[in-house]
């Protein structure tokens, strides 16, 4: 009983955001308004102009509207409640909401992760075995890897919400961050928590690791096949088809890595703004740099804009 007495004591949690300072909530409100709305508009027409050319039904822009798709949930899960707490001087957040919030962000983070790894696996069979790529790369295991994505995802983050739900909350309710997160969570909490960050540490390792270092392998493979091409010409066309995916492997999980791989102690507001680089940030970017730099994109974009304007 007085587990559970010491646990509901703690019925929400404030959330202090990137800033405190009241002068600093309406400019923040106006610069998260605009990237949720260019995030959302960008990731839309990318899904659209997919969906609608059919010289874009590939496994590669198959992949690329399911991440899209992913980053317009990723987004919403986060940004709406922290666009509120700007307005609102009272900055809080019910302990089911924050639990429910933190489910689906580490959901569609990890989600997004095993996309990206996805997508690396079919710039690899496209680059290093292109006569097998339809049939490697049929629309049956494009499917299934997303499945498995998904599925894998969604049993993490239940595992993780599970063990943060075990802990108790009885000194302070104040998260510093501008979202339910577990790092955050752990710190707040007034029992032990050294099994909880064992277990979180361990299978969030795993579960990271193993698509980051997919995504290593096959670009080392990328590379050293690249390299074997004897025209300059060749490679650069090589190299081009990778480097928006690149791009957004690099500002994703090197973010990533930044906040959940030092100690718990070490947690400051710089993790906070790294969080912002690969939740809110990278969502926004990844319209622009899949399509500013892919010629195909462009102008399946140019084509829906033309059937929406005629």
């Amino acid at each position: 009983m007085e587990r559970v007495n010491r646990t509901s004591s703690v019925s929400e949690f404030i959330l202090l955001g990137l800033s405190s300072r009241p002068e600093d909530q309406k400019p923040l409100f106006a610069l998260f308004f605009i990237m949720y709305v260019v995030t959302m508009v960008g990731n839309l027409l990318i899904i659209l102009a997919i969906r609608s050319d059919t010289q874009l039904q590939t496994p590669m822009y198959f992949f690329l509207s399911i991440l899209s798709f992913i980053d317009v949930c990723y987004t919403t899960a986060i940004v709406p409640k922290m666009l509120m707490n700007f307005l609102s001087k009272k900055k809080t957040i019910s302990y089911a909401a924050c639990m429910t919030q933190m489910y689906f962000f580490l959901a569609f983070a990890n989600t997004e992760s095993y996309l990206l790894a996805a997508m690396a696996i079919d710039r690899y069979v496209a680059i290093c075995d292109p006569f097998q790529y339809v049939t490697a790369m049929s629309h049956h295991r494009c499917f299934l890897l997303v499945a498995f994505s998904c599925s894998i995802s969604h049993l993490h983050s239940l595992l993780l919400v599970l063990l943060i739900n075990c802990l108790l909350f009885c000194d302070s309710n104040v998260i510093h961050h501008f979202l339910c997160d577990i790092n955050p969570l752990l710190k707040l909490s007034c029992s032990s928590t050294f099994v909880s960050e064992i277990v979180i540490n361990t299978e969030g390792l795993i579960t990271l690791m193993t698509p980051f270092i997919r995504v290593i392998i096959s670009y080392l493979r990328i590379l050293v096949a690249v390299l074997k091409i004897p025209s300059a010409a060749g490679k650069h066309k090589a190299f081009s088809t990778c480097g928006s995916h690149l791009t957004m492997v690099t500002l994703f999980y090197g973010s990533i890595i930044y906040v959940y791989f030092r100690p718990l102690s070490t947690y400051t507001i710089k993790d906070r703004v790294a969080t912002v680089i690969y939740t809110v940030l990278s969502s926004m970017l990844n319209p622009f740099i899949y399509s500013l730099r892919n010629k195909d994109m462009k102008q399946g974009l140019r084509k829906l804009m033309s059937r929406r304007m005629s």
